[in-house]
């Protein structure tokens, strides 16, 4: 008895066994916790990281009780690891905290917000969730044509907010100008041609060029841009092989490639409706016949 009083009077004796004592206490409270996790979460993936989480801090916390207790004698001593602590933890997670600092610019400045069509990182697609951590996207492009859904979901890190450009292409001007050429043959009659892309371009797009108007003024009134044209427009290029006939105009920034379409077949049917004067231009390619070659070989005797 007297050996144990005399054992526990030992200040390192004391200490060691305080710090025994909160390594139990802390390795009960991970098995608890995580006990507790695995009732009240269902989901399996969440149920993991939450679970590892707690394990990290547990034995984390526990490095740090044996660090302080055979480090620290003094006051300054306390300053010292604290000071270093936070260091670490700041440069360990420093990209997880410029996470969480993004998601409140995102919030607050209003980047964007759900629904919204971005490009960030080079990576297109509509945002369907925003969070502490990630902007998550319904892709678009890739091994796709035009702006379709590759289908794959994409978590991309707040953090990017600050690390370059994030185009938006529903923001505050929810249209977009997009071109379209169509190539028509020099015996072609170019007016004609002209009028009837022209033609075809300002009906079926009447109803984007309207409602694009009072955006577009908002745009001009908030913001310091020129004015720019609304209306279908037409250019000319001349090339070795066709006349190229541009034609600019304005679409809804979801209905760009149906548009593109409406476009080409409405076109495409007032051209053969013109019976003749106007002919959509194609390359050519002349193929020559090798002329045969009669070889005639004489043996030597």
């Amino acid at each position: 008895m007297d050996a144990l009083l005399n054992f526990l009077n030992d200040p390192l004796a004391a200490k060691v066994l305080k710090l025994l004592l909160w390594i139990i206490f802390i390795v009960f409270s991970i098995g608890f916790l995580r006990k507790l996790l695995k009732k009240r979460i269902s989901d399996v993936t969440i149920r993991y990281k939450a679970q590892k989480g707690v394990e990290l801090v547990g034995y984390f916390l526990i490095f740090l009780l044996i660090l302080i207790s055979f480090t620290v004698k003094s006051i300054a001593d306390y300053t010292i690891i604290i000071g270093l602590f936070t260091a670490g933890i700041t440069f360990t997670l420093q990209e997880l905290i410029l996470s969480i600092t993004g998601s409140f610019y995102i919030f607050f400045v209003r980047v964007y917000k759900p629904g919204d069509r971005i490009e960030i990182n080079g990576i297109k697609g509509d945002v369907i969730d925003i969070d502490s951590i990630y902007t998550t996207l319904m892709e678009l492009g890739e091994w796709v044509s035009s702006d379709n859904y590759s289908g794959r979901i994409v978590k991309i890190s707040n953090s990017f907010v600050f690390k370059g450009p994030i185009k938006n292409y529903s923001m505050d001007f929810p249209f977009l100008w997009d071109e379209l050429n169509i190539m028509v043959t020099y015996e072609s009659d170019i007016a004609l041609a002209k009028k009837i892309i022209l033609d075809d371009a300002t009906e079926l797009l009447s109803e984007y060029t309207k409602n694009s108007l009072t955006k577009w003024k908002e745009m001009v009134a908030h913001y310091y841009i020129e004015d720019a044209t609304l209306e279908p427009t037409i250019a000319l290029k001349i090339t070795d092989n066709w006349i190229e006939i541009n034609l600019r105009y304005i679409t809804d920034y979801k209905r760009r490639r149906i548009t593109k379409n409406q476009l080409f077949e409405r076109i495409q049917q007032s051209i053969v409706a013109s019976n003749g004067k106007v002919v959509l231009a194609s390359t050519t390619l002349q193929l020559l016949k090798i002329p045969d070659v009669n070889v005639q070989v004489k043996s030597s005797v």
